[in-house]
């Protein structure tokens, strides 16, 4: 059962709330225990996780739900078995709130949190004794301790707000397939994901980095973020101009009709492939050739470690990565909504309270 506290935020009734129809009201959150805190919400990121979760786009979400997961805030409360933080600690929840962290979960022990089996996500989800998760469009948040993390302080608290899911879903497949110094890395996709992806790509040392989009509109930003340009798909013959020159693409394209067997083709031999976008409906067919002529890698990626998410604060801080935010207060969020639905976020939405 639910505790009896009451917190207040923007619950989704049903697959319209998508379309700016988020109420403001109370919810019951999970029961509190010796390894939770309470967080007095500042800031939370806006990521097309909401979206797609506010319209059922991933399947039957469980109603009403309180979406965002990319939260910072000061912890209000905390219970007896928690030491890393002080009440008043500034701290940031990501996409991923409990994991069974037990001895024998190989996932938890290989630095694979995300993939535990018993793993929670921060809303729209339930703990093992049936209490509902609910994310950060609300004005406090109930969460387990094990995957709160400190801000640094020369990380303001809108610019890291994003990071907590959209900077370590590109951060960690980075780092994993070897991003780094004499690498050159394409990034698919120029949106939320994808700024974070050349930013992150630069700050650990890629050679090279190319956004790769349907066409050159954003060319501009893409070379403010520090990329050496832009590549347009919708050209004729692009694949054949950019053959065998990346070591790793990393896509963050939600499209169903990606042209994967180009993005293949530019890899190098051994090259990898990640996808960490993911389409509401299912992508083209996949031809086996190219993969065994090439040794090519097709991976997927689901957020990241703890650790990660600490090394990825740790990186901003020191080498001055700034997410590209436009702030809003958390009362206009319906508003918001449709500015995200409409593409409109240059490159991340973030609410204030």
């Amino acid at each position: 059962m639910p505790s009896t506290d009451e917190f207040t935020g923007w619950l989704g009734y049903d697959a319209q709330s998508v379309n700016g129809n988020l109420k403001k009201g109370t919810f019951n959150p999970k029961i509190f225990t010796d390894d939770d805190i309470d967080i007095e919400i500042s800031h939370c990121g806006m990521c097309a996780s909401d979206l797609h979760t506010l319209r059922s786009g991933w399947g039957a979400t469980p109603y009403p739900v309180v979406v965002g997961h990319e939260i910072i805030g000061k912890v209000i409360k905390k219970g007896a078995n928690v030491t890393q933080f002080e009440l008043g600690d500034r701290v940031g929840v990501g996409a991923q709130c409990y994991s069974c962290l037990e001895a024998d979960c190989h996932e938890c022990t290989s630095d694979n949190e995300a993939y535990c089996p018993e793993a929670v996500f921060t809303y729209a989800m339930t703990y093992a004794n049936g209490d509902m998760s609910y994310g950060g469009y609300a004005k406090t948040g109930r969460y387990p301790a094990s995957f709160a993390f400190k801000i640094p302080e020369a990380l303001t608290s809108e610019v890291a707000a994003p990071m907590m899911c959209g900077g370590i879903t590109v951060y960690s497949p980075l780092k994993r397939n070897g991003a780094g110094p004499g690498k050159t890395v394409g990034i698919v996709g120029i949106g939320g994901l994808g700024h974070f992806g050349i930013l992150f790509a630069k700050a650990l040392g890629a050679e090279k980095v190319y956004g790769i989009s349907r066409n050159t509109s954003k060319e501009a930003d893409v070379k403010a973020l520090g990329a050496e340009g832009i590549i347009a798909t919708s050209e004729p013959g692009w694949a054949s101009k950019w053959n065998r020159k990346f070591d790793l693409i990393v896509s963050t394209a939600n499209n169903s009709d990606m042209p994967l067997h180009d993005y293949l083709a530019v890899l190098k031999t051994g090259g990898r492939f990640v996808q960490v976008g993911l389409p509401e409906s299912p992508i083209p067919s996949l031809q086996f050739r190219p993969l065994i002529n090439r040794n090519l890698h097709i991976v997927g990626s689901l957020l990241g470690s703890r650790s990660e998410i600490a090394e990825m604060l740790e990186l901003s801080a020191t080498q001055g990565v700034k997410s590209w935010i436009k702030t809003y207060p958390m009362e206009d969020v319906n508003e918001v909504l449709l500015l995200m639905e409409a593409n409109k976020a240059r490159y991340r939405f973030v609410l204030a309270n």
